[in-house]
């Protein structure tokens, strides 16, 4: 069938226009499609290329579209009033179909929105931007938007529209660089993503929707509508008390989770656990452990299994690997019901270059520095955000807001900062542009973090939020309003080094390296410190844990439950990451799962049961948390006893908590008759030996308590002599005068 020729002197429709149309070149589409008003009459223009003739129906009624010569597929006709209308095409087969025309409806977009979103100031975008499912004007379907503000041209591309760009051009709504369109009958579930046609008229790859709240399963790699909308929260009672759980005086032991290797279920094609069976299965399991937090690596969506999450491209939706949004937030509100608190990491220092990112999104260099310089991590071949726009660093802040209000997250890890805080951080010379006072400090990063961290803190009363910083930045944890970066918490990464190169060495020669534990003692309380043990130290080649530890397999297990030890009595909140705390033999691997079966044996439920011990302990104990981050909470009784490996102090909180003393024999010497100092008399009995038997030790120590002498000794009042079993740590509390 060819098309009815054109009667253009009696369509309001000039060919060029019904050419640009057929074409996909309209920049406003909605000036000439949908209803428009035109020498007193009202006419409808409308594009489907699948279709041979089209009718607009009214209250049942056919009016006919007269199809247009030289514009395949554009049909344009009178309709009696500007009232509601359903369009019914027909192909050439015979075949029939009805929908609802989108210009025929008005912006969604209101004015202090589109106000904002020009401004580049608008906290919230996930509100106004993505793919929102709503009713508008009485019809229901999914409101689509998109920042790209040097577009010449941007369609959605569906099933609805047989991914055709040319059917669903949107409208650009003046200075904000804002496209939207509302299509109707799209709902839940429906797989979409952006054509642009970029700032030189070239045609892009399809992109997905930075502020997609779904995407679909890897490698597919478009965006999916979801509704987020409604979910019924079951965790009031953790959120009114969630702010004592977070504060820097409170108790936190953060197990670190990759939950794509947590737990595989090899009897269904060896898939990781679903967000609604980690709800039942992880959370259990962290809560019987002892740990307060839950810490995951990232979880908005990512096209590579083997980044972990660190090179997120959606970042605005969970990803679809264990489920939709409603199931994460099943997890999340399970988490709390359990009283733990749960802790996502956030992933703002860079993108991957994968052509349905963020990458060249309009055609320009849009949320990347166009000056490799600037713009490009070597390391990693990825891009880095251009923090000094202002529509990309509200971008990344509304994108911590959305987590923290949307899924009710209690803290947000922030990954690599110090790449972020230095302009030279992994260049060479002439590899990297000075700041405007010459300087390789980013002043632009460190404002989006600082705008982060106080609008965070601000708007969202109890939360959390804690640096990756592996530099001395100055001031990561204090607040912006005193210069810092405000972060709640700083992970001490020097710690973390100088320790595990200590506990590696033979015993032998620990003597030579004694002040490697002792170091960072120093700085301790320069910040809020979170002491990590967590994936990138079990990875790579580095081994797991156990594989760390010297000699045979008995002082393997020995020398990784003193140092656990060591951990928990030091100053500082604790991470350890999954498999950890069984002391598992093998290095974590992605693809693979806990050695769960290396629990059933006796020595590595002994780790196991340490750690338990040690997060119980922790929690009910003041002492031990209170002033993890004051120097008033800790003071030396030994750190100079190179010859024997010793290390000893006192652990403090308020004044009613009482103290708790732990002492460290790094060696595979027992320590009998040591003198140890302690700051009052009594017996004193303990807490914890990791020589103990249930532990798999040998149960070698003081059993029964010791009772403090009247013999000053380290700087104290009083003074016992104990018995230090081999690699081993005790902690020890006074039972009273």
């Amino acid at each position: 069938m060819t098309d009815t020729p054109a009667l253009y002197p009696q369509l309001p429709l000039s060919p060029e226009s019904a050419q640009q149309i057929a074409a996909g070149a309209l920049r406003d589409p909605f000036a000439i499609l949908g209803p428009h008003d035109s020498a007193g009459k009202i006419w409808v223009t409308t594009f489907d290329p699948g279709a041979v003739s089209m009718d607009a129906m009214i209250d049942g009624t056919a009016w006919p579209l007269t199809p247009v010569r030289g514009a395949h597929g554009v049909f344009c006709g009178e309709i009696p009033a500007r009232v509601p209308y359903l369009l019914r095409g027909t192909s050439a087969a015979g075949q029939s179909w009805e929908n609802d025309d989108p210009y025929r409806f008005g912006p969604v977009i209101g004015e202090i929105d589109e106000y904002l979103l020009a401004e580049g100031t608008h906290q919230r975008i996930w509100t106004v931007l993505g793919a929102h499912v709503m009713q508008h004007e009485g019809v229901e379907g999914t409101h689509f938007a998109v920042w790209a503000p040097n577009a010449q041209r941007v369609s959605v591309v569906c099933d609805y529209n047989s991914w055709d760009g040319r059917r669903s051009p949107m409208r650009l709504r003046g200075a904000t660089g804002v496209w939207e369109i509302f299509i109707p009958g799209i709902a839940e579930g429906a797989a979409y993503k952006y054509e642009i046609i970029g700032a030189q008229g070239q045609l892009m790859a399809l992109k997905s929707d930075p502020v997609g709240f779904g995407s679909q399963h890897p490698p597919e790699t478009a965006s999916v509508v979801r509704d987020i909308r409604g979910y019924g929260w079951h965790d009031d009672n953790w959120m009114h008390e969630r702010a004592a759980k977070n504060r820097f005086d409170a108790p936190i032991s953060i197990y670190e989770v990759h939950l794509g290797s947590w737990k595989r279920l090899p009897e269904d094609g060896n898939r990781p656990l679903s967000y609604k069976e980690a709800a039942v299965e992880l959370v259990a399991y962290a809560k019987d452990m002892g740990f307060t937090h839950l810490e995951f690596l990232p979880l908005s969506e990512f096209p590579f299994d083997g980044s972990w999450g660190y090179q997120p491209i959606g970042l605005f939706a969970p990803t679809i690997r264990h489920g939709p949004p409603h199931e994460f937030r099943d997890l999340i509100d399970a988490a709390h019901e359990a009283g733990l608190g749960v802790i996502l990491d956030w992933v703002p220092g860079h993108f991957p270059t994968d052509v349905h990112g963020l990458a060249q999104f309009d055609g320009t260099a849009l949320y990347e520095h166009a000056d490799p310089r600037e713009g490009f991590h070597r390391d990693w071949n990825t891009l880095i955000y251009n923090y000094g726009r202002t529509e990309v660093a509200n971008f990344l802040i509304s994108n911590a807001l959305y987590w923290l209000e949307e899924y009710h997250i209690d803290g947000l890890r922030v990954d690599a900062v110090a790449s972020m805080l230095y302009r030279d951080y992994s260049r060479e010379d002439g590899q990297w542009i000075p700041n405007r006072d010459g300087g390789r400090e980013n002043y632009e990063a460190i404002s989006m973090l600082q705008r982060t961290n106080s609008i965070c803190y601000g708007q969202v009363p109890g939360i959390m939020t804690a640096a990756e910083e592996s530099t001395s930045f100055p001031g990561v944890s204090k607040p912006v309003d005193a210069g810092g970066l405000g972060f709640g918490f700083k992970w001490n990464m020097g710690w973390m080094n100088d320790t595990l190169d200590y506990i590696e060495r033979d015993p032998i020669h620990r003597q030579h390296h004694h002040h490697q534990m002792t170091f960072g003692i120093h700085y301790a309380f320069s910040e809020n410190f979170i002491l990590p043990i967590s994936h990138d130290e079990v990875v790579h080649g580095k081994g797991s844990m156990l594989t760390k530890m010297p000699g045979l397999e008995g002082e393997k297990f020995a020398n990784l439950r003193a140092y656990y030890g060591f951990m928990w009595g030091h100053p500082g909140k604790k991470l350890l990451f999954m498999g950890c705390e069984i002391a598992q033999w093998s290095e974590w691997n992605h693809n693979g799962q806990i050695d769960w079966a290396a629990a059933e044996y006796r020595t590595h439920a002994g780790v196991q049961s340490l750690v338990r011990d040690l997060n119980l302990l922790y929690r009910a104990t003041p002492a031990l948390y209170v002033k993890d981050c004051e120097p008033g909470g800790f003071e030396w009784l030994e750190s100079n006893d190179t010859d024997n490996s010793v290390y000893a102090w006192v652990r403090r909180g308020k004044p009613k908590d009482g103290e708790v003393v732990v002492a460290c024999n790094m060696t595979p010497i027992e320590r009998n008759s040591y003198r140890l100092g302690l700051p009052r008399g009594g017996r004193w009995r303990e807490l914890i030996n990791t020589d103990d038997t249930k532990y798999d030790g040998q149960g070698r120590g003081n059993g029964s308590g010791i009772v403090a002498e009247d013999i000053p000794w380290m700087g104290q009042s009083h003074s016992a002599c104990v018995t230090l079993p081999p690699l081993s740590t005790l902690m020890l509390a006074c039972e009273g005068e």
